[in-house]
C-alpha cells in the first residue's frame, strides 16, 4: 500500500502543479489586463504591480487545480481497473482515497494563506501604486486623447502644454449626490498623497454640485478635493475586506469600541437636551443622523465579523472538491477526466458559488451569522459523502 500511496501522491503533486502554473498564468493575464483598464494604468504602473498580482491569480486557480488532479489521476485509475483488482483482494477503495483528500487538506491551508495574502498584502499594493501613479497616469491619457475617464470621475481638455491644462473641465460622479462640475481657463492637476487631497490650481475656477457646493474663484486659485472622491475609495481607512487575518481581530474590538462611542454620544446630548431644554437637538433630523452612524459602524463590524470564515471557507474549498472529484472521476470510470471535471465543475459554478456570494452577503447584512457562510462548503462534503459510499458499495 504504501507504492501505491507514493504513485498516487506523485500522480497528484504532478497533475496539480502543471494545472496550477498553467490557471495561475491564465488568470494573472486576465487580472493585470482587467486592473489596467479599471484604473488606466500606463506599462511601468503594470510592471509595479506584477508582484502584488500574483496571489490574486493564485487564490482562483488553487481549488480549479485541485479538482482538476483529482478527476484527472482516479480517472485514470478507475479506466485502468486497478480500484476492481485491489477489491478483489479485499483492499477498500478508501485506501486510494485518502492520499488525494490529504493532499487536499495542506492545499486548502495554503490556499486560505493564499487569500490572506491576496486581499491584504497584495490589494494594499495595487491599490498604493495606483495612487502613486495617479498623476502621471491621468496626465498621460490626457497627452494622447484629451480625456480622462473612470467610473468615478472624469476629465476633458482643449489642449495640453506639459503640466498646464487649457480649459478643463472635471466631472466627479457621487453615488449620494449630483455630480460635481468644475471649470477653469486653465490649470494644473496634482494629487497629494501626504494630505490625501488633489489639487486643481488655475485662473478663474468654477464649479457646482448642489446648492451647498458651488465655487467661483476669479483670478490664480487653488482648489483641493478628497482624493477618495477620485478614486472611489477612502485611502486612509482600510475595508473590512483589506485586513489581514491577525488584523481582524482587533479591527473587530476597535469597531465595538466605536460602536459604543457613537450611543455613549447620542445618550450624552440627549440628557443635557432634556437638562437645558434645548429639544432642537432631539429633532428627528438628529436621531436619524445618530441611528445610520450607528447603524454603518454595526455593518462594518458584521463585514469584519464574516471575513475570516469567508476566508477558511474559501480556502477548504479545495477539500470540498477532492472530496466529490474523486469518487466521481471512480464512478464515471472512461478515464477522459474532462467529463468527469465538467461533472462536477457544473454543479459546482451552479450552486456552490452562488450559495457562497449569498451567504457571504447575508452575513454581511447581519441576517445570517457568519458561520452561515460555510454552507456551500457542507452541500459539496455531503455530496462528496454521497459519492463516496457509492463507490465504496460498487
Amino acid at each position: 500500500m504504501r507504492l501505491i500511496t507514493r504513485y498516487l501522491l506523485i500522480e497528484l503533486l504532478k497533475v496539480f502543479t502543471v494545472t496550477l502554473v498553467s490557471m495561475t498564468v491564465f488568470v494573472f493575464l486576465v487580472l493585470i489586463v482587467g486592473e489596467a483598464v479599471k484604473k488606466g494604468l500606463g506599462l511601468a504602473p503594470i510592471l509595479r504591480i506584477l508582484p502584488y498580482m500574483l496571489p490574486q491569480a493564485m487564490q482562483y486557480a488553487v481549488p480549479g487545480s485541485m479538482l482538476m488532479a483529482a478527476t484527472s489521476v482516479y480517472g485514470r485509475v478507475a479506466a485502468s481497473n486497478e480500484l476492481i483488482a485491489a477489491k478483489s483482494l479485499g483492499i477498500s477503495p478508501m485506501k486510494f482515497l485518502w492520499p488525494a483528500f490529504l493532499m487536499a487538506a495542506v492545499a486548502s491551508l495554503g490556499a486560505v494563506k493564499t487569500i490572506d495574502l491576496a486581499v491584504s498584502w497584495g490589494r494594499e499594493g495595487v491599490n498604493r501604486i495606483a495612487i502613486e501613479s495617479f498623476e502621471e497616469i491621468v496626465y498621460g491619457r490626457l497627452n494622447t486623447t484629451r480625456q480622462f475617464r473612470n467610473n468615478n470621475f472624469e476629465i476633458l481638455v482643449r489642449q495640453v502644454d506639459g503640466k498646464r491644462l487649457i480649459s478643463p473641465y472635471i466631472f466627479i460622479h457621487q453615488s449620494d449626490g449630483p455630480t460635481k462640475t468644475i471649470m477653469a481657463d486653465e490649470g494644473h492637476f496634482s494629487v497629494n498623497i501626504a494630505e490625501d487631497m488633489v489639487y486643481l490650481s488655475g485662473w478663474n475656477i468654477e464649479g457646482e454640485g448642489s446648492q451647498n457646493w458651488k465655487v467661483d474663484l476669479p483670478g490664480e486659485n487653488s482648489l483641493g478635493l478628497p482624493l477618495s472622491q477620485f478614486l472611489g475609495f477612502d485611502s486612509r481607512e482600510k475595508s473590512p475586506s483589506d485586513h489581514a487575518l491577525s488584523e481582524v481581530g482587533p479591527a473587530k474590538e476597535q469597531q465595538l469600541v466605536r460602536i459604543g462611542q457613537y450611543q455613549d454620544e447620542f445618550s450624552a446630548v440627549t440628557s443635557y437636551s432634556l437638562l437645558t431644554g434645548s429639544f432642537e437637538n432631539l429633532g428627528e433630523k438628529q436621531s436619524k443622523s445618530n441611528e445610520r452612524r450607528v447603524q454603518d459602524a454595526r455593518n462594518r463590524l458584521n463585514r469584519l465579523q464574516t471575513e475570516p470564515y469567508r476566508r477558511w471557507a474559501n480556502g477548504f474549498s479545495c477539500l470540498c472538491f477532492a472530496l466529490i472529484g474523486a469518487p466521481m472521476a471512480i464512478r464515471r470510470r472512461q478515464g477522459e477526466f474532462w467529463g468527469s471535471f465538467f461533472a462536477c465543475f457544473l454543479p459546482i459554478l451552479l450552486v456552490y458559488y452562488p450559495m457562497l456570494v449569498g451567504c457571504v452577503d447575508q452575513a454581511k447584512d447581519g441576517a445570517l451569522p457568519p458561520q452561515a457562510v460555510w454552507l456551500g462548503n457542507l452541500v459539496l462534503a455531503l455530496w462528496g459523502v454521497w459519492l463516496m459510499r457509492r463507490v465504496i458499495r460498487f
